[in-house]
């Protein structure tokens, strides 16, 4: 059952932003928007990004679920699977905005922080 769940959630993360890059985004992106730093090309950055990331966390969900799947829901890998996903998180906003977006820091710390969590929870 869990697998089955993890694999449709992946398959709706990929749909989602699929068709959201496409029928969305490229018609949110034709209307005037906000220009923060002196041109709409952060705005667009951003709303991009931010509607990728609800992708990555699903895949992180689906993460956890294949980790419980194969009996193996231990602090460590949960949090393992967490950190991870705020790392692609991070890295995801760090990119797309070219670090101007400050959100990359956080979601930095807050991986960091659960790579050190779970390692804690090895010993």
């Amino acid at each position: 059952m869990l697998l089955s769940a993890a694999i449709l959630t992946i398959f709706i993360g990929l749909v989602h932003s699929y068709l959201g890059e496409k029928y969305i985004l490229i018609r949110l992106f034709q209307q005037p928007l906000p220009k923060l730093f002196g041109d709409g090309t952060f705005t667009k950055q951003t709303l991009r990004f931010t509607w990728h990331l609800l992708t990555v966390a699903w895949f992180g969900l689906a993460a956890l679920m294949i980790l419980h799947h194969l009996g193996d829901p231990s602090s460590s890998s949960t949090l393992n699977a967490i950190a991870t996903t705020f790392a692609v998180t991070a890295l995801t906003a760090f990119v797309a905005s070219r670090a101007r977006h400050l959100s990359w820091i956080v979601f930095g710390a807050i991986s960091a922080l659960c790579y050190l969590a779970a390692s804690a929870a090895q010993v």
